[in-house]
């Protein structure tokens, strides 16, 4: 079952609201869409979903969107699950240039993404 719920910032008392703005390395501008919990039989998914406009012009430089992901990951994964009844096996940070529903396809947009573990309370990049 797939289910969404707020992210809590480390610093913040309030949820991260659709739409927020996001700091990242690379200064791209990044809101918030989504967090999505599932679970695909291996364990827990935490799916956190951001919009980046700024993909849908040039090519990316992907070694920005891997540090910018990697940042997210690191800012807002780790604190979103320390609350969580159960660790994620799994993290996936997704950048997309405009809002997708979760699981439709879209291919007129661009989207990236990378897949996490946490150990100790850090991302680890997943190769997949």
């Amino acid at each position: 079952m797939t289910s969404l719920f707020p992210i809590i910032l480390a610093a913040a008392t309030t949820p991260l609201a659709q739409g927020a703005p996001v700091t990242v390395p690379s200064g791209m501008a990044v809101s918030f869409h989504d967090m999505i919990r599932d679970d695909t039989g291996q364990g827990p998914v935490f799916r956190l979903r951001f919009v980046a406009p700024a993909l849908a012009g040039e090519s990316p430089d992907f070694d920005h969107l891997a540090t910018d992901m990697d940042s997210l990951c690191a800012q807002l994964a780790v604190s979103a699950t320390d609350d969580s009844e159960s660790q994620p096996t799994r993290i996936v940070i997704s950048l997309m240039e405009s809002p997708v529903t979760f699981g439709e396809l879209a291919p007129q947009v661009t989207q990236v993404f990378e897949a996490y573990s946490l150990e100790k309370g850090r991302c680890i990049w997943e190769a997949f």
